[in-house]
């Protein structure tokens, strides 16, 4: 269960480390079945962490998959280096998905490391990372995966149904890049110098108060930044950005350097795209934090700082965040066909290799699994044949909007459950070829809009009064039987028995057997004749009396179930941009 966390998971490996940042590293061989270990060249290597890696070549999605607390927000991070593993030179590109969400395209390099962040609120009482194929021949993997625990108050500028997917987090006039344990919640920032006719500024407090704004940047991000060398003069931040129509967030950091005496002003104005923000007054010893959003990024996009008329320094910056803002979150495939599923994840070890959202994202849902395409999905059919299935079918009754049921050709023992019967929406069920016992559920028999297949299954019977006599293929009246898949359609290959019909059958036999034996001597020939066709008694002989009254009843049953068999068969289906929004560190959140 993840609550307050700190998991840091160096994928492909089996050890436990720890870096030069004091994070202590585990190996991710207990928490993912699927995928093959890699090292990447030798004449790659980067680091430890990032040395080893796992490679997905089977599904359509892998994930790394934990319980969790709803409502705890989360700093995820996944880093990728493909350091030429396969020497193949030929680094994928595949995606990226949290909780049934798609986050990103993941485009990898041959020879640097790349990673992508993600903070947001869990909407579900679990969190899922997956990577997912998107192009033949490329397969996805995956070099550390790091989650982190955020404070409640922290980003949350942003209505908590939508995540932040970090574009850039900037610390400007930092000599390194800053993350733990400078910053207890690991952020990584990354160091931008002064150029471009600017300058850099030293903070001289020796202590900077970082806890009067929410999002809590670390004091050795405050400590610097950089200015402009004249007072009057402005600063523009060139970030490059290319066009997006995804409307972004924004958080600035503002720390004044020294201590000003009372003729010194430092005022100025943001300016995004020629917005401006209300009048910035850093506070010295202290952080100003300012929020952006409401607007997107183009190659045209400009941010400046611009003094206002009565500053006597110029404007600066220490930090600076920027995010991609997501759609709204999903809240993931109904939690009836989670709970269900689950039982069948807890009951067959082989389907342990299936985790993460079952039918979200709607492209890349479990391969045995059809779903709707509802806003919170329903699992509407799976086909679990030849799965190598093996002992008691478990109750996954809460998975009411299933309509069809393939688990045929497995190795499924016991009794059919009884909760089969039960499935309101259940149109076909395939349990042939495994190993049931016992009788076929009454719910089942009696559902007339079923098309149900229980061939191959030696051990069920049909329960009659009183007794369950053993059959290969039991059926009911009323009830829709078909052998075979849901896609072949044959006709099957074992005697349909109608238990409603064993107690007339058995007057009819005991009428027969004592009229054989009184009219033997009369009726020898005729007797002989009328069985020289008849199933099961052409070729037996009969010695004696009470074996010419057997060979009569088998005729007659055989006859009998021919009857039956040829009756059934007749009715059986076979088979435009906004203006920014500014915010100050106490403003509400918004959408």
């Amino acid at each position: 269960m993840l609550c307050a966390v700190s998991l840091s998971i160096d994928c492909g490996s089996s050890d436990v480390s720890t870096d030069e940042n004091s994070i202590i590293w585990i190996g991710d061989n207990d928490l993912i079945q699927n995928g093959e270990t890699h090292v990447v060249q030798s004449t790659n290597s980067l680091s430890h962490v990032m040395d080893t890696l796992r490679v997905f070549t089977t599904h359509k999605k892998n994930c790394y998959s934990w319980e969790a607390n709803k409502g705890v927000q989360v700093l995820v991070r996944a880093s990728f280096y493909y350091g030429n593993y396969d020497k193949k030179s030929s680094p994928p590109t595949f995606d990226l998905q949290f909780d049934g969400n798609h986050w990103d395209s993941v485009v990898t390099s041959m020879d640097q490391m790349v990673y992508y962040e993600n903070i947001y609120v869990l909407q579900m009482d679990s969190i899922s990372i997956c990577i997912a194929q998107t192009k033949e021949g490329q397969f996805p993997f995956i070099s550390a995966l790091e989650i982190r625990s955020l404070e409640s108050n922290m980003y949350n500028h942003v209505n908590a149904e939508y995540a932040l997917f970090l574009k850039s987090r900037t610390a400007y006039g930092a000599d390194a890049v800053i993350r733990y344990s400078d910053d207890i919640y690991d952020r990584i920032w990354i160091p931008v110098v002064a150029g471009n006719g600017l300058i850099k500024a030293t903070s001289d407090a020796i202590f900077i108060d970082n806890n009067a704004v929410p999002d809590r940047p670390p004091q050795a991000v405050l400590q610097n930044a950089i200015t402009a060398s004249v007072a009057s003069s402005s600063i523009t931040l060139n970030l490059n950005f290319v066009d997006s129509d995804k409307l972004v967030y924004i958080n600035f950091y503002f720390s004044e350097v020294t201590q000003l005496d009372s003729t010194e002003l430092r005022s100025f104005r943001i300016l995004v795209n020629n917005q401006p923000s209300k009048p910035i007054v850093p506070i010295y010893a202290n952080v100003t934090e300012l929020n952006a959003s409401n607007f997107t990024l183009s190659s045209n996009t400009t941010f400046s700082l611009v003094p206002t008329p009565d500053s006597t320094l110029p404007p600066l910056i220490n930090a600076m965040e920027i995010f991609y803002i997501s759609d709204v979150m999903t809240k993931g495939t109904d939690s009836n066909d989670v709970e269900g599923l689950s039982t069948l994840l807890n009951s067959f070890d082989v389907l342990n290799q299936w985790s993460g959202d079952p039918c979200l994202p709607v492209s890349f849902t479990w391969d045995w699994l059809d779903c709707s395409t509802d806003a919170t999905p329903r699992v509407t059919a799976m086909y679990l044949n030849s799965s190598g299935l093996s002992g008691l079918l478990p109750d996954f009754s809460s998975m009411d909007a299933v309509e069809k049921i393939d688990l045929h050709n497995n190795s499924i023992t016991g009794p059919i459950p009884d909760f089969l019967g039960t499935l309101p929406n259940l149109k076909e069920l395939n349990l042939a070829d495994n190993q049931f016992t016992g009788p076929i559920p009454a719910s089942l028999l009696k559902n007339t809009k079923l098309k149900l297949v229980v061939s191959g299954n030696s051990n069920l019977c049909t329960p009659g009064r009183g007794s369950c006599e053993t059959a290969n293929t039991p059926v009911s009246p009323g009830s829709n039987p078909f052998s075979g898949g849901y896609k072949k359609k044959k006709k099957s290959k074992l005697p349909v028995i109608l238990g409603s019909t064993i107690p007339t059958f058995f007057v009819f036999w005991a009428i027969l057997g004592t009229l054989a034996i009184l009219r033997h001597k009369k009726k020898t020939a005729a007797v002989a004749a009328a069985n020289a066709g008849k199933q099961g008694g052409a070729n037996r002989p009969n010695g004696n009396l009470q074996g010419m009254a057997n060979k009569i009843c088998e005729g007659v049953l055989n006859e009998f179930k021919v009857n039956v068999e040829e009756q059934n068969n007749n009715n059986v289906e076979m088979p435009e941009q906004e203006a920014p929004i500014y915010n100050g560190e106490n403003s509400a959140r918004h959408a």
